[in-house]
């Protein structure tokens, strides 16, 4: 049975709750976070491991990640089993609604080398990026978590921030394409209609969120946006700029779009895969698009931070999750790519319909279109937001 449509997707709260200009001010403030007195070393900011004689685990997620049992919202049936099978205790509070904002809440304490009283965090990519490369992550035991290294995507190895997976664990994932409502326009297929095409014109929005929407862009101009020069960066900015001096895009969104393409407020956008195959199940006629020059892949990663005492424990409960039929669980309830090799199998069982939906199993074709954004280190990170943000009006 597919998931009803939630009020307010995870991914949407990535974006939504703060304001494009607001983003901008705290990315701007935090920039500098990498200062020398932030920045930790593996050998000047030690962790102590007490999992052997504490059988407990502080777990922060976003909200609406973890299965829930439909009869009683209490329960979390996958965690609640990995509590059962280990004896692990899991305190797993939903205290993450936007990475900036989580940042703040931990920046202090992670820069001086001290304790956030959590053991498993889950971050998006760019801030995962921001983390390691500031030396606020503990690096897993690769021993004790061989799911991970048997059954991870292949088309999630190798990340520039991350190129032996021993940092930072995909808990889900997720793409950036094109979307449109059917009712209201015919069929799009390119990035380029969506910016020219005139029966479109004023009828588009774009996402808020510069490294899905810069990311396909310099896909559409043939560069990598996993491996880009600032001079490709500023080729597709331009593109931007000029469907955005045409009025062609209407504004830049979080996920406030999904309500307005539902609606055919708005004919045709950038989206996420997550919000489209919820808005798919109230009408057919909204379709997500992966455009054949890509699409941009996401994640939101399990990582160990700095001083957490229990990462024994974090790691079970990581290679726990990327057992195929425990993955497959979590996938049918939150609807974004399972990053788990064999749990659309798993899933076949439990909902067919799922399990055919190449926006949570991807096939092979897709896969290979997905890229995920190139890290930035500080510098970059102000130039090219501080551009974006001049272009879409922040």
């Amino acid at each position: 049975m597919r998931t009803p449509l939630r009020p307010l997707t995870r991914r949407g709260l990535l974006t939504g709750t703060l304001g494009s200009a607001a983003m901008l001010a705290t990315a701007g403030a935090l920039a500098g976070c990498g200062t020398k007195g932030a920045v930790q070393t593996e050998a000047g900011c030690v962790s102590e491991d007490l999992s052997g004689t504490e059988k407990k685990l502080a777990f922060s997620n976003w909200p609406q990640y973890m299965d829930v049992d439909e009869k009683d919202e209490s329960k979390r049936p996958s965690l609640d089993a990995f509590v059962a099978k280990t004896g692990i205790q899991v305190t797993y509070t939903e205290d993450i609604n936007d990475n900036n904002e989580f940042f703040g809440k931990v920046q202090n304490q992670l820069a001086a080398c001290q304790g956030t009283g959590r053991d498993i965090i889950v971050l998006t990519d760019w801030m995962a990026a921001r983390m390691i490369r500031l030396g606020w992550i503990q690096k897993l035991d690769p021993a004790k978590i061989p799911n991970v290294a048997a059954n991870l995507l292949p088309s999630l190895l190798n990340r520039s921030f991350d190129p032996d997976s021993r940092i930072a664990v995909p808990w889900q994932s997720g793409l950036a394409g094109l979307a449109y409502n059917g009712s209201v326009t015919k069929e799009i297929r390119t990035v380029d209609e969506l910016l020219t095409r005139p029966d479109l014109k004023g009828k588009v929005t774009a996402l808020s969120e510069m490294r899905d929407t810069m990311g396909l862009l310099m896909q559409s101009n043939g560069h990598d946006p996993a491996n880009f020069t600032t001079a490709q960066f500023d080729d597709a900015l331009n593109k931007l700029k000029k469907a955005v001096d045409s009025g062609q895009i209407r504004k830049f969104t979080g996920n406030d779009y999904a309500p307005d393409l539902a609606k055919g407020d708005i004919a045709a956008c950038v989206g996420w895969s997550g919000d489209i195959i919820q808005l798919s199940g109230e009408n057919d006629k909204i379709k997500f698009v992966a455009p054949d020059s890509g699409v941009m892949l996401f994640s939101d990663n399990m990582m160990v931070p700095n001083k957490a005492t229990h990462k024994a424990n974090a790691e079970e409960l990581i290679n726990y999750y990327y057992e195929p039929a425990v993955a497959a669980k979590l996938a049918a309830y939150v609807n974004y790519i399972c990053p788990v090799q064999g749990a659309k199998a798993e899933m076949e069982k439990i909902d067919p319909e799922l399990a055919a939906n190449p926006l949570i199993f991807p096939d092979e074709a897709l896969l290979s279109k997905s890229k995920v954004f190139m890290a930035l280190d500080e510098k970059q990170e102000k130039e090219f937001e501080g551009k974006f943000q001049q272009v879409i009006g922040a």
